[in-house]
């Protein structure tokens, strides 16, 4: 480790690879919501989060475990499911009365047709402004399941039942992922909020 009188250690949540503050620092503005999009190893958050005096203030939250309420059978962090954890999330912010939010991705680097841009997607749709280059965001077939489909129907019964075992567990067909997928986002638009 470097060491002498002009070293200075970097702030902890640096160190650990939690925060860029450089990056923060361009995004926090006091008139503006950020759109925080988080996805772990099993689920998703997505959050719309205004700057306070006292640190971030969490306006609206949504979180993927929400949509197995809804009767969601798929995975929860896939591509599905982190736009409709953000579609759900944007109509809790339009009710809230929030209507424009920046994306705030992270430490998740901007590859064109990631998750993240799966979930501005997802809150734009919902009727938050949210601005984005088309060109970033996923195709339509990913975002709805059909290439999940494509390569479920490619599949023998004995590979099928491998490969999507908590799919079939959860009584879920791979190939009818499209349509649970449209399911969901009607109920999700039916919802109370």
């Amino acid at each position: 480790m470097a060491s002498g009188s002009n070293y200075k250690v970097a702030f902890r949540r640096r160190r650990e690879g939690k925060t860029d503050y450089a990056t923060r620092a361009k995004l926090v503005d006091v008139d503006k919501s950020r759109l925080v999009v988080r996805i772990s190893n099993a689920n998703c958050i997505v959050q719309v989060v205004n700057v306070g005096k006292d640190g971030d203030e969490t306006v609206v939250s949504a979180h993927s475990k929400e949509l197995n309420k809804l009767g969601w059978l798929a995975g929860n962090k896939n591509t599905s499911a982190v736009y409709l954890t953000a579609y759900l999330c944007g109509k809790k912010a339009v009710a809230a009365g929030v209507d424009y939010a920046i994306a705030d991705i992270g430490l998740k680097s901007p590859i064109r047709g990631s998750k993240v841009f799966a979930a501005v997607k997802g809150a734009a749709d919902a009727g938050l402004n949210v601005p984005y280059g088309e060109s970033i965001i996923p195709t339509e077939d990913r975002i709805n399941g059909e290439h999940i489909a494509e390569y479920a129907e490619s599949l023998d019964e004995e590979e099928l039942n491998k490969r999507f075992s908590q799919y079939l567990a959860r009584g879920l067909q791979p190939t009818d992922l499209p349509e649970h997928f449209e399911e969901i986002k009607n109920k999700i638009d039916e919802a109370e909020l």
